[in-house]
């Protein structure tokens, strides 16, 4: 009785929470494979789920083969000089996969599409992301503050995080604005940064889903996010984006060259603890289909 309790609360709140979300034919081609009593509500406001063991041993380990060896240091876009520049901000390395890049990339591909019951075209490629000791990611935002970013599909309407290691200290997913977070029971395997916010820490094979807009399709500042440092050990972490509308249909002819950048906000914004962080907001420009 209590999973399927879970269950229609769980599809209730992601069916109403997608108004705004265009749909396609038969989005997904295949049997979902969303499991609702692997799957735990953490936060309502911002909404954040996390469901266990989302990805197998092998699908975790399968990402990492194929990113290994074509990582590449992460870089921003400075909004004054529009220079790709590195930053303190983000300190980690990564990629992007093709869509359907092999039959285990599509299974995984349907499984979000499953689970977020928002269809294939609206997702961006999956992006793997390797964080060595001292790495971090600040907190930010995934949604967007210009228009050129939103040329493909709209904004950033959900993002899910799927663990591919686990992590001996540090390296934690936390929202530092989330409502009700110091609730949360914290123990002594979390890191002091873990200990600012609602946090996720990384287990492999586990997935975090959280929308980086309100129901409404506003952006929702309760989604600042952040990845704390690594302390011991390394982070393997692939994440996949979804927009409003299909990121799959390109406006124009996309550029020779891919780049993948982050932009600043014009502003820097400050946390509940009167902590200063930056506002850092993810762009993708061109990602091959």
């Amino acid at each position: 009785m209590q999973y399927r309790w879970l269950f229609l609360v769980f599809s209730l709140a992601a069916i109403t929470a997608t108004p705004f979300v265009s749909r396609i034919r038969n989005p997904i081609a295949e049997p979902a494979f969303f499991n609702s009593t692997r799957v735990t509500i953490l936060s309502w406001k911002p909404r954040v789920f996390l469901y266990k063991n989302f990805l197998s041993e092998e699908e975790c380990d399968h990402l990492i083969k194929l990113a290994k060896s074509k990582l590449e240091e992460s870089t921003v876009i400075d909004i004054d000089s529009g220079n790709n520049v590195k930053s303190e901000v983000r300190t980690s390395s990564g990629m992007f996969l093709d869509k359907r890049q092999d039959h285990i990339v599509a299974s995984i591909e349907r499984k979000i599409s499953g689970w977020t019951f928002l269809p294939q075209e609206n997702a961006e490629n999956i992006q793997v992301l390797q964080y060595e000791a001292t790495q971090k990611y600040e907190p930010h935002f995934d949604y967007f503050y210009d228009e050129k970013d939103q040329l493909r599909g709209g904004h950033r309407y959900a993002t899910v995080l799927m663990y591919l290691s686990h992590v001996k200290e540090g390296g934690e997913t936390v929202f530092p604005r989330a409502e009700g977070w110091k609730s949360q029971p914290k123990d002594e395997t979390l890191s002091e940064c873990a200990s600012k916010g609602l946090a996720v820490k990384p287990v492999k094979g586990d997935a975090v889903l959280f929308y980086n807009l309100k129901p409404d399709a506003v952006p929702d500042p309760l989604s600042l996010h952040a990845s704390c440092p690594v302390i011991q050990g390394k982070k393997w972490v692939a994440t996949k984006w979804i927009r409003l509308g299909s990121f799959d249909t390109i406006p124009s002819a996309p550029s020779a060259v891919e780049t993948e950048a982050e932009m600043y906000p014009e502003s820097i914004i400050k946390d509940e603890n009167s902590e200063t962080v930056a506002s850092v907001d993810e762009s993708l420009e061109e990602q091959e289909l």
